[in-house]
């Protein structure tokens, strides 16, 4: 399933992938040009089918974290766009060649990707699209989870599995925390305007207004998803 949800300068397409309905972000600022493929999931062809749909050139695979749904996608792109830079957090960069750390080998599918072309801190900030990105270093899923905030009106939080529709990620896999999660939540997210849009890698979207008043997981710290 392919939604496009536009934005006042970026269009991100979301192409929902199986099994386990994770959302592979294709974000570009019109057909014909320049895009970004965030967190590439299993289902690569329906990635594949909706950048050359747009006939858009990719320039870079961003990823929020190294887990296996997350990235699943890479070899297959990598084969398609062999030039193709894979940017992700220092701290979760050692998943992308690890079967253990990214959790494929629990599910009997051991998959390593490509070692990534760039490793990301906090702070960072990136150019891509003629826009600006901000990286913000939210642990707590996963060791060393980033999400992307892209400069604009709203802004735009390209969110991993940080912050859900109602919910924040799960936070038993190893590496994780809960207390690390919530508070990354609520000190780098939660001090952004009530109207920026966050993008999860599960689920609709949300906006951080909607999500400091009603979330529960952030409120009570306890719970989680995905």
């Amino acid at each position: 399933m392919v939604e496009n949800l536009q934005s006042t300068l970026l269009q991100i397409e979301v192409v929902v992938t199986q099994p386990f309905a994770e959302n592979t972000l294709i974000v570009h600022r019109g057909a014909g040009g320049d895009c970004l493929i965030v967190d590439p999931g299993f289902g690569p062809q329906a990635i594949v089918r909706a950048v050359e749909d747009l006939r858009a050139t990719p320039v870079a695979i961003l990823l929020t974290h190294g887990h296996v749904d997350h990235i699943a996608g890479i070899g297959h792109l990598r084969e398609r766009w062999p030039d193709l830079p894979i940017l992700i957090g220092r701290g979760d960069a050692p998943m992308l060649t690890d079967p253990a750390l990214n959790l494929s080998g629990q599910f009997g599918l051991p998959l390593t990707c490509p070692p990534a072309t760039r490793l990301l801190d906090e702070g960072e900030r990136l150019s891509f699209l003629g826009v600006e990105f901000l990286v913000r270093e939210i642990p707590g899923h996963s060791p060393g989870h980033v999400v992307y905030i892209a400069a604009g009106a709203p802004l735009r939080i390209l969110g991993g599995d940080v912050l859900f529709a109602g919910s924040i990620g799960r936070t038993d896999f190893p590496g994780g925390s809960q207390t690390q999660l919530v508070t990354g939540i609520q000190e780098k997210l939660f001090v952004l305007p009530d109207d920026a849009v966050v993008y999860p890698g599960h689920g609709p979207t949300t906006t951080i207004g909607r999500e400091k008043r009603t979330n529960p997981y952030c409120m009570t710290g306890v719970g989680g998803r995905s």
